[in-house]
């Protein structure tokens, strides 16, 4: 059975699975499922429909599920989903989605989201993503896994960030920002490949190297975008994991609607 504090309130049309703890003076409302294993502190809100996973840690005052900050909202029946394993520390703020995109706001699995970070309406977080504390998302972002978010950075409705990117400490993020790159800054701009990063994910250094190529070709070779698509679609073939970051570099760079920042 869960373990509810006497002093939350839980709507009858909630569903809270076995080991689901619930802390002093929590709210959590109709529409809202909660996985075995996950901890919901103190004085938090959780409106419905949202949809949590399994040992989850939700720290006190967080508010997840409530209705988007978007002014087109008419009270459709938007969700929010958040899956298992994820770390969400105080004053966090998860929108639901809205009708004028697919109606979810999502994130994933593994994440480790700091205080006081707010994730719009439409957002998709994608696996093992760090959002330092203050990190702000937009409306319809979405990230990749194993980005990471430096503090206080604003990101601008509908921009991607792609797979292991990282973006520094107060960063104003309103371009795409490719894959394995470093950011920072404003204006933004690239600082170079995240090798740091790629080395604590198990790396190897003739992958990382071949990643520099890339980085080389789209900022440092004074290439045309097209241009550098081509030649980063000519690379040497390498082995599976080498060509599978050509192909993860050039499916972002199609799919990018606001631009890379360059």
């Amino acid at each position: 059975m869960a373990e509810v504090h006497p002093t939350a309130i839980v709507d009858p049309k909630a569903e809270l699975a076995a080991g689901v703890a619930v802390g002093p003076y929590a709210v959590i409302g109709a529409g809202v499922r909660i996985g075995e294993g996950t901890s919901v502190g103190a004085h938090c809100t959780i409106e419905g429909p949202t949809t949590i996973g399994r040992d989850n840690r939700i720290f006190q005052f967080a508010s997840l599920g409530s209705a988007p900050q978007d002014m087109k909202y008419r009270g459709e029946p938007t969700e929010l989903h958040i899956g298992d394993r994820n770390t969400i520390r105080e004053f966090c703020t998860f929108s639901r989605g809205t009708v004028q995109d697919t109606g979810v706001t999502s994130i994933g699995d593994d994440n480790w989201i700091m205080a006081y970070v707010h994730i719009a309406h439409d957002c998709a977080v994608g696996n093992r993503t760090i959002l330092a504390n203050n990190a702000t998302l937009a409306g319809h972002v979405h990230l990749g896994d194993w980005v990471f978010i430096g503090g206080l950075t604003g990101i601008h409705q509908f921009v991607k960030v792609g797979a292991h990117a990282m973006a520094g400490f107060g960063s104003h993020v309103s371009q795409d920002i490719p894959p394995f790159m470093t950011v920072a800054g404003n204006p933004l701009s690239v600082h170079g490949l995240n090798v740091e990063g790629l080395r604590r994910r198990g790396f190897s250094r003739e992958r990382i190297a071949h990643l520099k190529q890339i980085h080389r070709l789209l900022y440092r070779q004074g290439l045309t975008l097209e241009e550098a698509k081509q030649q980063i679609a000519g690379l040497p073939g390498g082995d599976a994991e080498m060509r599978g970051d050509v192909e993860t570099m050039l499916a972002f760079l199609a799919q990018s609607s606001r631009g890379i920042v360059r």
